[in-house]
Parts: structure tokens; sequence; C-alpha cells
């Protein structure tokens, strides 16, 4: 799978705040904020910084307002950073936009800390949800109170993803203790480990369990089963919001008005991934604009007479 080659693209910790440090360094000048915003109302030549983790539905989204921004002229820079130093990066002024935050459960932490620095610009995706998943051929397992005592089967692991992600967390603090499966390690690694295990898992048909969210381009791909979580434990639906840091909607009006129409269904969010993800697998940015010359009345609903004249 494509992710398999991601795993280098989200700095560590310690890389990442360090990334930051430049990144302010550099836009500030001698101190003060972010250089970004406009400086005369006209928003060519805009600098405007894109903060973007290695989740398959931000890569996605986050290239395609970056090729959509700069055929409108703007200067964009996509800062690939892990999910802490990305919120203390917006809440510090130093990224301007991120369009990845699963409310209220999986970045409720990081929401609650930092939400008086930042700005909720709306939600682009509402049925968003945290799963427990196996390859739908696992008979008898349908519940993920099913895997209690089934431990041998599954190699008495769970296989996550990266240890600060909320969809781990809940699964250690919510799924496991209340379905009663302290017999299984959880594995913490990465996004792109879990899914290299899922697909070796899948092609030998093998038994595994993984830590897994909708939307996902892995349901389009795999013949999955989420699990079902009769105590609720794994949390209600999410939805997915663009936040800015504070002043954001202020700097950048035209594109504030832009995002607060965006919106993608299910299907197109899987053709866009499709298109970003494996179409175009060397070339992001190239499957960003593939997906909107097939969608050409998208914009228009998004952007409106604004649209007008974009070619991709």
């Amino acid at each position: 799978m494509r992710v398999t080659e991601r795993t280098g693209r989200s700095l560590g910790l310690g890389a990442a705040v360090a990334a930051l440090a430049l990144l302010a360094t550099a836009c500030n000048g001698e101190g003060g904020g972010v250089a970004t915003g406009p400086q005369d109302g006209d928003p060519a030549g805009q600098e405007i910084s894109i903060g973007m983790i290695p989740w398959e539905e931000d890569i996605a989204v986050t290239n395609l307002w970056k090729v959509v921004l700069e055929e409108k002229g703007y200067d964009v820079t996509i800062e690939n950073v892990d999910v802490a130093p990305l919120y203390e990066g917006m809440a510090g002024g130093d990224v301007d936009l991120f369009l990845d935050t699963w409310l209220p459960d999986t970045h409720g932490d990081y929401w609650e800390q930092y939400q008086d620095q930042l700005e909720d610009i709306g939600t682009w995706y509402d049925e968003a949800t945290l799963e427990l998943t196996v390859p739908s051929y696992v008979e008898d397992v349908d519940s993920i109170a099913d895997l209690q005592g089934r431990e041998d089967e599954f190699g008495g692991e769970i296989v996550g993803i990266e240890a600060g992600s909320g969809l781990v967390r809940t699964v250690k603090e919510n799924a496991i203790p209340g379905y009663g499966l302290e017999d299984y390690q959880l594995v913490e690694s990465s996004t792109a480990a879990m899914l290299t295990e899922l697909e070796s898992a899948i092609n030998a048909e093998e038994p595994i369990v993984v830590t897994l969210w909708r939307p996902h381009i892995a349901y389009a791909q795999y013949d999955l089963k989420d699990l079902e979580d009769p105590e609720g434990l794994m949390g209600e639906g999410e939805q997915i919001h663009m936040v800015g840091r504070s002043g954001f909607g202020a700097d950048f009006p035209e594109l504030n008005g832009w995002l607060q129409n965006f919106r993608l269904t299910d299907e197109q969010l899987g053709e866009l991934e499709q298109s970003v993800l494996v179409d175009h697998e060397d070339d992001e940015e190239e499957g960003a604009r593939a997906w909107l010359r097939e969608n050409p009345g998208f914009l228009e609903e998004v952007m409106g007479e604004d649209a007008a004249d974009l070619s991709f």
C-alpha cells in the first residue's frame, strides 16, 4: 500500500518542535507574530502554512486545498508534523491552518487545551467514527466483546497506530478495560505500520484486529468488518473540523469563506483519496488536480464565482 512509504513524513516530537521554531524564526524576523495574512488586501502572493498529519483524509484534503490556493495565487507551505506539536504551533501562531481536527473525542484534549488560541472554521465531514476492525473472513467475531478469550487466535495483539493518537488512547483507556481485553497487548506503532500488518494478514487470510477509523481508504481496498460496540466505549460519531490559528478569519477572509462552504460526501472523499493516494501515489498534488478535473462543478459549490477560470 502507498501509506507504507509515508512513515518518515511525520516528524517526531523533538524534531517537529525544532521545525516549528525554525518556521517561527523565518516568519517573524526579529519577533512578533507569523508573517502571513494579506499585506494589501490582494491574495496574490499571500503566504499560508497548512499543518498536515499522516492520516489519509488529511493528506487528500490538504493537497486539494494546496493546489486550489496556488491556482488562486497563494504561496502555500505544508508543514508535516505530529499532532501535538501541530496544535502547539497553531496556538503559537506558527501554523495557520489544520484541516483534520476530530471532535469531540479524538482531538478533544488538544482542543480543550488550546481552543482560546484557535478558531473553529467549520465542519467538512460529520460521520467520522473510531473503530476496532477485523477482516470480514474472521468468523464469530462481530462485537468487541467477542474478542474476549480469543487472544491466541489474534496473536495476543490489537494492532494500533501512533501512541499519542486519540484512537489509541480510547482503545487503551476505554475499550480494553471495558470489554475485559487486558490479556491483549495494544501495539502502539504508526498508521503505516498498522496498515502494513493489516495487508500482510489479509494476503495470508490470517486473523488480525486493528484500530481504524472512518473515513479511511482501507475500506475501499479491503473487505473489512467493524466490530460492534454495544457499550459505546469507542465514542459516538465525530466530526472533522477545520481549525485556524487566532486571527485566521481576519487575516484570510476570502479563504475563510470558502472553507465554511467546504463539504465532502463519503463517495467524494473515497474518490479523492483514491486519486491522491493510489492513482497518483508519486505526485499527490497531481492526484488532487486530477480529481478536480473530474469534478468540475465541485469548486463552484464551494467558492461560487471565485471558482471561475480555475484550471487544473
